[in-house]
């Protein structure tokens, strides 16, 4: 009985021990397979840190071909990985800024100022770098989305982000958009650095405005507030109504405003959407700013003021219905056609016209004054026919006040005759006396 029981003991003591070699020979070959796998991204970091000019006779095209395949295996292996070790990290993002944080091309034009063509035709005049460039952007934005902010936190600093902001100069639309993707996930899942991201885009529009009038990504950088703007809670805060007020406004001063107008407009509507009351700020703004030659921004401009009518404060319709009535009589009045219709055109908008009977005793000396020299002396067919639709709206509104705006106007035309007589008599007399 004892032997069978030492029996027993003994085939139970050496399966445990068996059991223990098998258990850690197990744990020894995923050790050393995982390290395999480091050493094998590694090996690939290490290969895609090379950069390729694209322009370099020396340059050997089945290199430039085999770091675009090593970029991707290194896209896949992140897509598939959740976490990244500190050993595979470090080289990964030092390899990243070598790629990406390079010397941009000089302006293919200078004397534009950020009005470039983003034709599928054009693309074949940007650097061919993009083919690397292209997987090197989607490598960043697949760690930014798979990586906890806290862990990429002391690689993706303060450096590195205004290094990617000035990217944003790039003339080539594709590394535009790639970048507005990454900055706008890092700002969404990178909380602690919100603050500082507002603020550099802040300091780049500021430089645009006042110093440099050239810049390719102020349209997406735009776009990129123009989302941040959509997530404001009401009240707004100081910080963003100065945005509004000290960036925003005078961005419609610019040369290039055409470039970017669309994204502009979009970033001041949401705005005014979300505090009604900013809108006499914001109209003020831009009748601050109107060009005096520009005949291409005042059409843009007519757009977004007629937008913005219809999101404004009513209460404010009584301080707004002047200055903004005069500005589009004198926008009617231009000798572009173009202009011209497009204010006649704002008078079919219900809300112009609501604010407009408002003060409806100040703005019709202005306006009926503007309809009447129309119809007089444009030298434009259509534009005369829209201003004659217009009176007749204008004289369903008020007719007596018409006739009277009109008394009043045939008054000053001959009190001006008058003193043009006088005028030319006196010099006369003047002359006589010189004889």
């Amino acid at each position: 009985m004892r032997a069978q029981r030492k029996t027993l003991q003994d085939l139970f003591n050496m399966e445990s021990y068996n059991m223990n070699r098998i258990k850690h020979g197990s744990i020894t070959s995923r050790l050393s397979f995982s390290n395999s796998i480091n050493e094998d991204i590694l090996s690939i970091i290490s290969h895609c840190t090379s950069i390729f000019t694209f322009t370099d006779p020396s340059e050997s095209p089945s290199k430039q071909d085999l770091k675009r395949v090593k970029l991707t295996q290194l896209l896949s292996f992140l897509k598939s990985s959740k976490k990244l070790q500190d050993q595979i990290l470090a080289p990964l993002l030092s390899m990243l800024s070598t790629n990406l944080f390079r010397p941009l091309p000089p302006p293919s034009n200078p004397s534009i100022s950020s009005d470039l063509i983003d034709d599928e035709d054009s693309i074949s005049s940007f650097p061919p770098t993009w083919s690397h460039l292209q997987i090197v952007y989607d490598i960043l934005l697949r760690l930014v989305i798979n990586m906890d902010p806290e862990t990429l936190r002391n690689y993706v600093n303060h450096p590195f982000l205004l290094n990617l902001l000035s990217l944003f100069r790039s003339e080539d639309p594709r590394e535009r958009e790639s970048l507005k993707n990454v900055y706008h996930r890092i700002y969404s899942r990178f909380i602690f650095y919100r603050s500082f991201m507002r603020k550099s885009m802040n300091d780049v529009f500021l430089h645009y405005i006042f110093e440099k009038e050239r810049h390719c990504g102020i349209g997406d950088l735009l776009e990129i507030w123009g989302t941040l703007i959509n997530g404001f809670t009401v009240p707004l805060k100081e910080e963003h109504e100065l945005f509004l007020m000290r960036v925003l406004i005078p961005l419609h001063k610019t040369k290039g405003m055409h470039t970017y107008h669309r994204q502009l407009a979009y970033c001041v509507s949401q705005f005014v959407q979300k505090q009604p009351v900013l809108g006499g700020v914001v109209f003020r703004g831009i009748l601050r700013y109107w060009p005096v030659t520009n005949c291409q921004k005042e059409i843009l401009l007519l757009e977004e003021l007629e937008e913005l009518v219809e999101n404004i404060d009513p209460d404010q319709y009584r301080k707004l219905a002047l200055p903004l009535c005069t500005q589009i009589t004198k926008c009617s009045n231009s000798w572009n056609s173009q202009v011209a219709e497009r204010a006649l055109y704002v008078w079919n908008n219900e809300h112009f016209v609501k604010m407009a009977t408002l003060e409806i005793e100040e703005v019709f000396p202005i306006v009926v004054e503007g309809v009447e020299r129309n119809l007089k002396w444009h030298w434009s067919k259509s534009v005369r026919q829209v201003t004659e639709i217009i009176k007749e709206m204008l004289e369903d509104l008020d007719s007596a006040l018409y006739s009277k705006c009109l008394q009043e106007i045939d008054l000053r035309e001959y009190r001006a005759r008058q003193e043009e007589i006088k005028r030319r008599e006196k010099w006369e007399r003047i002359e006589m006396a010189a004889k």
